[in-house]
């Protein structure tokens, strides 16, 4: 029970959190960040929300599939923000492979997710 109030009480700061830093740290200003900065920062801030969405349910392999799919796809959709912008051939090789392993996995997961689900 105090465990489910921590998480909670975390969820509902978190706004408050972002916020508080969005207006007082130099990566607050998003107008001044680079596009591919913008899109890895979206795209992280879109990461977090959907894992700590997944990580709520009580039984823990669902929690466990629920987080990992949302941070293996944040891990995709940076890889293709990298492949957007990047010029290094050894980062822009990282983030094909990135998406050629996670993508798998994410199909893995959301099939176990539904067959456990199943009423």
């Amino acid at each position: 029970m105090n465990k489910k109030i921590l998480i909670l009480t975390a969820l509902l700061m978190s706004p408050v959190a972002v916020f508080a830093v969005d207006k007082t740290m130099p990566m607050g200003d998003h107008h001044s960040m680079s596009p591919a900065s913008q899109e890895l920062m979206s795209g992280m801030k879109s990461m977090h929300n959907d894992m700590m969405a997944g990580v709520m349910s009580s039984d823990p392999d669902v929690a466990f599939a629920k987080g990992m799919i949302a941070h293996h796809q944040g891990a995709i959709q940076m890889s293709e923000t990298q492949l957007k912008f990047g010029k290094d051939p050894e980062m822009r090789k990282l983030a094909e492979d990135i998406i050629k392993a996670q993508q798998p996995e994410i199909d893995q997961m959301q099939k176990w997710v539904k067959n456990y689900e199943k009423p």
